[in-house]
């Protein structure tokens, strides 16, 4: 069974603020917490590189790979699966208008293969504070851009 992370947000900004601020990749220094550097070309098969702040405070610097853009309302990427089945990665960021100039932010994280017991136990907390406080910055920021 894959470890799951979803977290949603109804946001006062309209969809398009939130996909500026998700996508201005050289900002995420300025307001994220958990991923405190991010560089893509959103290109589908082309790198994105991150710093994210994991055990104890640690950044770890990750490459994966960009599968999906729809832009204006989201992309989607994940790392390089392992060999053998052994670890897999899912994330997705969803940006959904509600016709009132908000919307609602979705954001999507799976891990699983035969590794993924390790790497959550070691990793879990870290991971969901991160994507939780990644969440709640998204809203702050496109909020302050009103």
């Amino acid at each position: 069974m894959a470890f799951v992370l979803d977290h949603s947000v109804h946001i006062d900004a309209p969809a398009q603020t939130v996909w500026d601020v998700l996508t201005d990749f050289a900002a995420y220094a300025e307001w994220n917490p958990f991923c405190l550097s991010c560089e893509a070309t959103l290109a589908p098969g082309a790198p994105i590189d991150m710093t994210v702040k994991l055990i104890a405070g640690r950044e770890v610097r990750q490459r994966e790979w960009i599968h999906t853009v729809n832009p204006g309302t989201g992309f989607g990427y994940s790392m390089k699966p392992y060999p053998a089945g052994a670890l897999r990665s899912l994330r997705t960021h969803t940006i959904t208008p509600q016709g009132d100039g908000s919307c609602r932010y979705d954001s999507h994280f799976e891990i699983d293969g035969w590794l993924r017991p390790v790497v959550t136990s070691i990793m879990g907390p870290a991971l969901r504070s991160g994507f939780a406080a990644m969440t709640a910055a998204v809203k702050d920021r496109a909020e302050q851009r009103m």
